[in-house]
C-alpha cells in the first residue's frame, strides 16, 4: 500500500482562500448588527428602559404604588417581606417548588423574593418599576438567610403583576 499524501497546490490554496473569504461579509454584517443593537440599547433613556419585566406607571405617587401592589401580590401566593420606602417594596413566596427543584435540598425550602424597585422618571409623575429576583434559602432566620440574585429572565414572569400593579396605581396623582 501506498500512502497517499494531498497535493498542495496554488489552484487548492486559491479554492480554500476563496470560501473563507465568502463568510467575511457575513461575519462582518452579524458584527455590525450587534453593534447597532448594543448602542440602540445604551442609548434608550430611562423612561423607556429598566430592563426585561419593568413597566411604567404613569400619573401616580409611591403610596398608591405600594398600595396596588400589596393588593395585586397577595392573589398570587406571595406575602409581604419588606418596604423600604419610598424606593423598594419586597413580596416572599414561601416554598416556591421551582426553586425548590433548582436550589433546594432535602429540608432546605426555597423562598423566591422578587424587589420591586420604584424609580421616578423625572419631567412628570411617571415612575418605572423595575423587578429584581433572588432565591433565598432560610429566609426569615436571622442571620442564616441566604440570598441569591436570579439572571435578569426571571424578571420577565413578573410583568404580567407590575402591569396590574401599574394599572391599579396610574391616575392616583401626586402626593
Amino acid at each position: 500500500m501506498r500512502n497517499k499524501t494531498p497535493v498542495i497546490t496554488a489552484h487548492n490554496c486559491i479554492t480554500r482562500m476563496k470560501s473563507r473569504v465568502k463568510n467575511l461579509p457575513l461575519t462582518s454584517l452579524l458584527a455590525l448588527a450587534f453593534l447597532t443593537f448594543l448602542t440602540g440599547c445604551l442609548a434608550t433613556p430611562v423612561g423607556q428602559s429598566g430592563g426585561i419585566g419593568s413597566v411604567t406607571v404613569t400619573n401616580s405617587n409611591p403610596d398608591a404604588i405600594i398600595a396596588a401592589a400589596r393588593n395585586v401580590f397577595p392573589n398570587y401566593g406571595y406575602t409581604l417581606h419588606t418596604t423600604h420606602y419610598p424606593t423598594s417594596v419586597s413580596f416572599d413566596q414561601s416554598d416556591n417548588k421551582t426553586a425548590r427543584i433548582l436550589w433546594g435540598s432535602y429540608g432546605n425550602p426555597q423562598t423566591l423574593r422578587v424587589k420591586m424597585q420604584i424609580t421616578p422618571i423625572s419631567g412628570g409623575n411617571n415612575y418605572r418599576l423595575s423587578p429584581k429576583v433572588y432565591t433565598v434559602s432560610d429566609a426569615g432566620e436571622a442571620g442564616f438567610e441566604s440570598k441569591r440574585p436570579l439572571v435578569s429572565l426571571w424578571n420577565s414572569q413578573f410583568a404580567p403583576l407590575f402591569q396590574q400593579v401599574a394599572t391599579q396605581a396610574s391616575g392616583a396623582g401626586a402626593f
